[in-house]
């Protein structure tokens, strides 16, 4: 039986992390609530910018979102948008940032 070859799309070029994102996450439904928090709350950060740059940056992203928990997030107040707007591994913006809180 012939090995079939995975097709992707265009815009997930050459980059692994683009082609693991496209080979299991693209088009693949989400019933995990916190997982669709996290993706809505990604994909606020990544207007205006590729998608490429958020996935470079999703694992700080969990680690400063505690994990996109968003009872914990919730409870972030000047401190923590201080801490993130100094934490180089994600995206500054403090509107996204306060958006991302309440």
């Amino acid at each position: 039986m012939a090995k079939k070859t995975l097709q992707r799309c265009r815009w997930a070029g050459d980059d692994p992390l683009m082609q693991a994102y496209h080979d299991e996450e693209w088009g693949v439904p989400l019933r995990d609530s916190r997982m669709l928090w996290e993706m809505l709350m990604l994909e606020g950060f990544q207007a205006g910018l590729a998608w490429i740059t958020v996935l470079k940056k999703r694992e700080a992203f969990r680690k400063a979102f505690k994990d996109f928990d968003p009872q914990k997030v919730a409870r972030f107040g000047e401190k923590d948008i201080d801490r993130l707007m100094a934490d180089a591994g994600i995206i500054r913006a403090r509107a996204k940032i306060e958006a991302t809180i309440a």
